[in-house]
């Protein structure tokens, strides 16, 4: 969407990248667009970053419900698939609401309004939640989580109910490393020019996060929703599987969002803002 900025001749860095005083320009200019697009074309876009995410959450669950792996090639195969959302979202086009917490770098440099900021992050989030919770319908639909003798099944479960009692502190304080690395992973991906930079810079900080058992408020509406269409189709449960309910998704999202809104918003955007945007805003 922005690729054009800052590509004069010689503004280069490294091996061709942009340096990282030109990706906070990019990340502010970046902004500015993200949060003026037309409505409607905010919400399809946060529709398929939703969907994109789930299939990345889709892909990461197929692996960790092999038992033969071990606990941390599980986690790490898992977390490097995982990073398929992402990579869907910044090539392919979308608008991720965690991704979007960079837009505080914008509204920081007076670019953008508070309620442009807001408008975008309401819009995006929820949208982000019908492409998720619409993909795991489909999911459930196709009957995808029966392969593996129904392993995937109670991957899923497992995975929602361990998610739906954790206690609330750890929810946030996961929220706000998994954003983190998913703002560092966007940022760096704005140093790039091509689908393979974008690729490196998307895959390590995205499969650290997963590995690591960080909480994606994203990744939890895919979650969450096909947990709970599982727990009805009367399977067999795993042990915690009650645990799974409407409030319980709801109880896991808000402190996760807060989180991934702290992580992304201040310990990224205005962070980098002091460092980079600062002393330019006031023409210093």
């Amino acid at each position: 969407m922005a690729d054009n900025i800052g590509t004069r001749a010689g503004d280069v860095y490294g091996f061709d990248a942009f340096s990282p005083q030109q990706i906070a320009d990019r990340v502010q200019n970046v902004g500015v667009v993200k949060a003026r697009l037309p409505l409607l074309s905010m919400v399809m876009l946060g529709v398929l970053a939703g969907a994109f995410i789930g299939l990345g959450a889709l892909y990461y669950t197929l692996v960790i419900s092999d038992a033969g792996l071990s606990f941390a090639a599980g986690r790490v195969l898992g977390a490097v698939c995982f990073s398929l959302g992402l990579l869907l979202v910044v090539v392919a086009g979308a608008e991720l609401f965690t991704g979007n917490n960079l837009l505080a770098m914008a509204w920081a440099d007076g670019k953008v309004s508070t309620g442009e900021v807001l408008r975008n992050w309401a819009v995006v989030c929820s949208a982000n939640f019908v492409g998720a919770a619409g993909l795991a319908l489909l999911v459930y639909w196709s009957g995808h989580a029966g392969l593996n003798n129904g392993a995937i099944a109670q991957a899923y479960l497992k995975i929602a109910a361990a998610k739906s009692t954790m206690p609330l502190s750890e929810l946030f304080f996961r929220g706000v490393l998994c954003n983190v690395l998913v703002c560092m992973a966007v940022w760096m991906v704005l140093a790039g020019r091509s689908v393979v930079d974008k690729f490196v810079a998307i895959v390590l900080p995205i499969s650290a996060f997963v590995a690591a058992g960080f909480e994606h408020s994203i990744a939890n509406m895919y979650f969450f929703p096909l947990a709970l269409l599982l727990k009805d189709s009367g399977i067999v449960l795993p042990a915690g599987a009650d645990a799974i309910t409407v409030y319980a998704m709801f109880r896991n999202l808000v402190p996760v969002i807060a989180g991934n809104i702290v992580g992304g918003s201040v310990l990224v955007a205005l962070v980098y803002y002091v460092i980079y945007r600062r002393h330019a805003a006031k023409g210093g």
